[in-house]
């Protein structure tokens, strides 16, 4: 019987992108799986965890480092150390066949040529030069400086990490296409469990929800307040619900924070607010219960007729899949990564940049509940297609790739020494 591997992830953050398959892999026997993270939160939750290793990264990785247009590099740095330690301590004990590392909480671009394990770099999206901002709240110039320095770590880990993973083809297609032979597209697995029951609806009113972890320009906040302000203005709101989950305060993959910041000279505090005064009346409208716990998220999903995706920018994220493992019907964005998870007419609606089409769409998924249902039930299948027992195998696959093009590699470093 062939022994599994022992595999390592890395990163600063607990729990995160595969915290879930690190344990699926370790309890099903799959891999040796270890979680590697750092000693706050090793001991935060050591009571869920049995696998946390402790890494200490050299400095803190918290708040601005001591120079801006290079602070993610210096972040990246800290953090690099402390794993290179924690990682030649834990191979004093054990060999390692595999470190999976997330690119910026976990960036191993100390662990080359310092371990024999092969090395898999999941990284998110190269830059926000990539990925894309709204013209409308751009970075300055210092922020565009900063984020180059980003990009240049993540294209150092693709050329010489063994095999690079990122999240939707999306993601893949922000590369450079010489680069893109090194990438590989999977997205996380999930196990999100159904409510044990149905809470029981206090408003009985067609309720339209947007949900996001963070209210922001890229998740498509203000096209979901246009569309609100249209709708209530045009007769429509009168007999619906709307309401906005999600944190405005929360870190946003884009500038317009910033953006609101100089603008307003702290007279708003987020992104939404300065919105809400722009369309005056989804602001009497639109209800924002903040940050949820996880449980009354999960019931407040379940209240919700109609959700809207209207993304603007990304290359996925959980927050849509755990719509439509919930059965969530959804109209989103025929752009960015969200095609790769809706197909239209079967799971859902895809909607080209239009308000009057997305309004046409609300109207008639208002009037058509069988339609609803349908697409809820195809939606639930589709949340069932990407459950952690189906998705954990592909990862091993992938893993299994890293481990022979690392096997592959040092073959031929022993050839060439050997070969004058």
């Amino acid at each position: 019987m062939t022994t599994p591997p022992t595999i390592v992830f890395v990163s600063a953050v607990c729990p995160a992108q595969y915290s879930l398959l690190c344990s699926y892999l370790r309890q099903t026997g799959l891999a040796q799986s270890w979680y590697m993270t750092t000693p706050g939160n090793a001991q935060k939750f050591a009571n869920t965890y049995d696998h946390l290793l402790p890494f200490k990264p050299d400095g803190k990785i918290v708040g601005p480092q001591s120079y801006y247009y290079t602070s993610k590099l210096e972040r990246s740095a800290r953090i690099g150390r402390g794993v290179l330690k924690a990682i030649q301590a834990f191979e004093k004990k054990q060999p390692i066949d595999l470190i999976v590392a997330h690119s910026l909480w976990g960036a191993p671009h100390f662990l080359y040529d310092e371990t024999d394990a092969a090395i898999v770099s999941y990284i998110e999206f190269p830059s926000y030069r990539a990925h894309g901002w709204d013209a409308a709240y751009p970075p300055d110039q210092a922020q565009r400086m900063g984020d180059r320095n980003m990009e240049m770590l993540h294209f150092h880990q693709v050329l010489n990490s063994d095999l690079t993973i990122v999240p939707s083809q999306h993601a893949r297609n922000l590369f450079p296409e010489s680069l893109r032979s090194q990438i590989e597209v999977q997205f996380e697995g999930f196990d999100i469990a159904p409510l044990a029951s149905s809470p029981q609806r206090q408003d009985q009113r067609f309720t339209i929800g947007f949900s996001a972890r963070d209210l922001s320009s890229a998740k498509g906040l203000e096209t979901y307040i246009r569309l609100v302000d249209r709708l209530v203005r045009e007769g429509d709101g009168q007999h619906m619900r709307f309401v906005a989950l999600g944190d405005p305060q929360a870190t946003t993959y884009g500038y317009e924070q910033q953006w609101v910041e100089r603008r307003y000279e702290g007279q708003f505090k987020s992104f939404r607010d300065h919105l809400l005064q722009q369309y005056p009346a989804a602001k009497q409208a639109i209800e924002f219960p903040g940050k949820l716990p996880y449980d009354v998220f999960s019931a407040t999903l379940s209240s919700i007729d109609l959700f809207l995706y209207p993304l603007r920018y990304g290359v996925a994220n959980w927050g849509l899949m755990e719509i439509l493992a919930r059965g969530g019907c959804v109209i989103g964005s025929n752009w960015g990564f969200v095609p790769e998870l809706i197909r239209h007419d079967v799971n859902g609606m895809l909607m080209p940049d239009s308000d009057d089409a997305w309004l046409g769409a609300i109207r008639q998924l208002r009037d058509d509940p069988a339609r609803r249902a349908r697409y809820a039930a195809a939606a639930r299948q589709t949340g069932e297609a990407f459950h952690i027992s189906k998705i954990a195998p592909r990862y091993m696959r992938l893993f299994e790739l890293a481990m022979v093009k690392r096997q592959t590699r040092a073959m031929q470093s022993m050839h060439n020494r050997l070969i004058p």
